[in-house]
């Protein structure tokens, strides 16, 4: 049986799986790319920067504003794209808990930025020019370990999401 075939036996459902599973894993891939980032960077800014580098390249001059700007959005639709991919995987067991283990992930690292980077965030805001903060050191620390945990996540969701769009489905006809 053709692709075409398969697709006009294919319920409403079924038809939109393909595309959906394609956004979903498009917006996956753009919410972990600054992820990743984060920690092919992470072993210059920890072991050869000077704290004073790192203050200036990551409080000062806006460096990671569009992180906020456009990566939070990205980050918040793979959610909610996963979601909707799982809810429609529902009657395909494994793709089904699959779909759900990538989406519990992707959601857990929203929660580990808002419990490990946020916080960091917040403080890395009041920060001035001038002499180095008393709790630098487990401020950058906690910052570049938690956007390592976050990435961590992502990749594993994104592994567990293309695992489901890549098991066999069931066609009833």
């Amino acid at each position: 049986m053709s692709l075409r075939e398969a697709r006009a036996g294919a319920s409403g459902k079924e038809r939109f799986i393909p595309g959906l599973g394609i956004a979903t894993l498009f917006l996956a891939a753009l919410s972990l790319g600054p992820s990743y980032a984060h920690v092919l960077e992470a072993g210059p800014r920890l072991a050869v920067w000077s704290p004073e580098l790192w203050r200036e390249a990551t409080v000062f001059n806006g460096q990671f504003e569009y992180f906020a700007l456009l990566g939070a959005p990205v980050d918040v639709a793979a959610i909610l794209c996963s979601v909707l991919l799982a809810f429609l995987l529902y009657d395909e067991r494994p793709a089904f808990a699959l779909a759900l283990c990538g989406t519990a992930l992707f959601a857990a690292a929203l929660t580990a930025w808002f419990v490990l980077v946020a916080p960091m965030n917040a403080i890395l805001s009041l920060w001035t020019a001038g002499p180095l903060p008393p709790d630098f050191e487990a401020v950058r620390h906690r910052w570049e370990t938690g956007h390592m945990v976050v990435a961590a996540l992502k990749g594993f969701g994104f592994l567990f999401l293309t695992a489901a769009l890549l098991m066999p489905q069931r066609h009833d006809a």
